[in-house]
């Protein structure tokens, strides 16, 4: 099992970064959505210099504006992108027995749902790594006030699981991407404030938090698909 470094509590994004990867003592990768958390990551990665390389996963069910930012960040930055995508089988036998929309059935259906897309590919793109890197802030949701900088994934085998933008807001993310001139996702203009697969995300109503347009039909606490359990 891995210790976990000491990060100061003032540290910079680009500091807790740098520590993740030399504590690491291994390969480590960014789990990529094409948010605007990752795309800023990607392009602080670059800066660096740092050895960490980036896998998507592809749920089957993503909309063509994510693939857009995809394909603007391998022409921008000239990096590879590893995709993983869901056992073709389980996707069918779930179709088959439940229906395309039984996510919206009940919450333990979405959770089978999220597993099947995500949580199962996640555990292959994490095989073989020391340490991930995520986009998680604690302005998204209250499920993710309480992370810190770098933490143990103790379900992914104690890996580390780096997340530098634990403090950012989505004003500071706006600014560094304007700033940069960094490529984003088109459904941002449209509402959309934290996009994930095209059933489960929807534009959000002014006064409503990031992540109120995923799951909207569940409650606050409900609202992670289990990539990130604790």
């Amino acid at each position: 099992m891995k210790s976990i470094p000491e990060v100061p509590s003032n540290a910079s994004p680009q500091e807790i970064l740098s520590i993740g990867v030399e504590s690491a003592h291994g390969p480590v990768k960014l789990a990529c959505s094409f948010s605007l958390e990752d795309v800023v990551i990607i392009d602080m990665v670059k800066e660096l210099g740092l050895d960490i390389g980036i896998f998507a996963l592809d749920t089957g069910r993503l909309n063509e504006e994510t693939y857009e930012v995809a394909d603007a960040i391998t022409e921008r930055y000239r990096i590879p992108i590893d995709w993983y995508f869901p056992r073709h089988e389980a996707v069918e036998t779930l179709g088959r027995e439940k229906g395309v929309f039984s996510f919206r059935e009940s919450l333990q259906n979405r959770h089978e749902c999220c597993h099947i897309r995500k949580v199962e590919p996640l555990g292959r793109a994490l095989n073989g790594l020391q340490g991930w890197v995520t986009g998680l802030r604690r302005e998204h949701n209250i499920t993710r006030v309480d992370l810190k900088y770098i933490e143990l994934d103790e379900l992914n085998g104690g890996i580390l699981k780096i997340n530098p933008l634990l403090d950012w807001s989505e004003a500071q993310l706006l600014a560094y991407i304007e700033e940069r001139r960094l490529p984003k996702n088109r459904l941002l203009s449209e509402g959309y404030r934290s996009i994930g697969c095209a059933p489960c995300t929807r534009a959000v109503q002014p006064g409503e938090d990031a992540r109120a347009g995923r799951w909207w039909w569940e409650n606050p606490e409900h609202k992670e698909c289990g990539l990130h359990k604790r």
